[in-house]
């Protein structure tokens, strides 16, 4: 059995500076400072994957926003959801990538304003599933199935991977009936199913594209006996304390990128990027994710 993963409260980040020059002139220093805050912008970036495999796949898109900008980029993983908050509450990020779920917190304890998201092949907001997996031939066939069997979920404060499936483990009439072991990750969700160390797992659409894009899993020895309604993914979002001239330049920035620079996270996030691969979005967007935490009583503790 996994031990539940206590999330350090501590806003460490692995980062890689992008850029190296000063922030671009002008004849307007003022204006140009709005945009380039103390020299630099601090992206962060949710820690849904390892930060060696996340950092490489977002460098295209902090080059382009720092051309953009005309201002240097650096580009960090939280070490967990809440450092990823506390970063920017505390004035250390410019930009945040977050879940839905650490969004809804993000936003209440650190004001974070959602400004655009990624978007499908037809430019609609793309989003993705959770998932409930067991191996072939499982004597467990539905959700209703998994009493008295254990269930790897992802990581407490996860949208896929925790909330959405214990809201479904509730509506069931099973909550309290199934042991839930929190693996620490996503992937690490899976491999604990495919290695046998549980009897279910949660497999969420994106993490499955990528298992099986690196050849981790074959959906043909198991089966999926549950899905989610479609999450909208994860919002960019801007910080509070940043002026109105660099959310509107950010918003321009993002919206307006190259679908080039925006594919290989479509890998990981399960969406194709089409001729507009960002979308503008705002707290509506978001509204199911809200209603969900309230309805679950989620609190900033159970990230």
């Amino acid at each position: 059995m996994f031990q539940s993963r206590k999330l350090a409260l501590v806003a460490g980040l692995a980062a890689l500076t992008l850029g190296l020059t000063a922030c671009g002139g002008g004849d307007d220093a003022e204006a140009a400072a709005d945009i380039c805050p103390g020299g630099k912008v601090r992206f962060g970036i949710e820690p849904y994957e390892d930060p060696a495999t996340l950092i490489p796949i977002y460098e295209e898109l902090g080059k382009a926003l720092e051309e953009k900008l005309d201002c240097p980029v650096e580009l960090s993983v939280a070490d967990s959801y809440v450092a990823e908050i506390l970063a920017m509450k505390n004035e250390q990020l410019e930009i945040g990538q977050f879940g839905p779920l650490g969004y809804v917190f993000a936003h209440e304890q650190a004001g974070a304003i959602p400004v655009v998201s990624f978007a499908a092949e037809d430019g609609s907001l793309s989003s993705y599933t959770g998932g409930l997996w067991v191996p072939k031939g499982s004597e467990i066939t539905d959700i209703e199935g998994l009493a008295g069997h254990t269930l790897a979920l992802s990581e407490p404060g996860s949208t896929s991977g925790d909330a959405v499936p214990r809201k479904a483990l509730i509506d069931a009439g099973v909550d309290g009936e199934v042991t839930v072991d929190y693996a620490g990750g996503h992937t690490e969700a899976l491999l604990a199913l495919t290695h046998g160390k549980v009897e279910a797992a949660e497999i969420n659409s994106q993490t499955l594209a990528a298992a099986e894009a690196e050849g981790m899993f074959d959906p043909a020895d198991f089966v999926q006996i549950w899905e989610s309604e479609p999450i909208a993914n994860d919002p960019i979002t801007v910080a509070p304390h940043t002026s109105e001239e660099f959310r509107a330049a950010v918003q321009e920035a993002l919206l307006n990128l190259d679908p080039e620079t925006v594919a290989p996270i479509g890998e990981y996030l399960d969406f194709t990027p089409g001729e507009n691969p960002m979308v503008e979005v705002d707290e509506k967007t978001y509204q199911p994710v809200v209603d969900l935490a309230e309805t679950l009583g989620l609190t900033e503790d159970d990230l």
